[in-house]
């Protein structure tokens, strides 16, 4: 854990967020400011500051944050008709918060428009 970083607050429950999935390695909330009808954020509990920084044995995390993306779109509704995983890494990545996280989509028809 990073005492300054905002999603670690939340993993620790030091800042309130809207929890729809937690287990032991991955949390998943809405985020403050959607950019789609459904928008939330999917983050491993283990501090990794950008993709750039995982490493061999985060292997398995990165696989169970894409499962459980499968699984929060199945339960709400919305695997059918489609979603994005959007992941930014870095500052030219549009990166905001240095702790790896996947936005994922949904409840429109998304365009092309790329998300900060």
């Amino acid at each position: 854990m990073n005492n300054d970083c905002l999603f670690c607050k939340i993993i620790n429950k030091e800042v309130p967020s809207t929890i729809v999935y937690e287990d032991e390695e991955v949390i998943a909330f809405n985020d403050i400011r959607p950019a789609a009808p459904i928008h939330i954020l999917v983050v491993p509990k283990k501090h990794i500051a950008t993709l750039v920084n995982l490493e061999k044995e985060d292997e398995k995390i990165i696989g169970q944050i894409f499962t459980t993306i499968n699984k929060i779109a199945k339960e709400q509704g919305f695997a059918e008709k489609g979603f994005r995983v959007i992941a930014n890494c870095g500052e030219d990545g549009c990166q905001e918060v240095k702790h790896i996280h996947f936005h994922l989509l949904a409840g429109k028809k998304l365009g092309a428009k790329i998300i900060k």
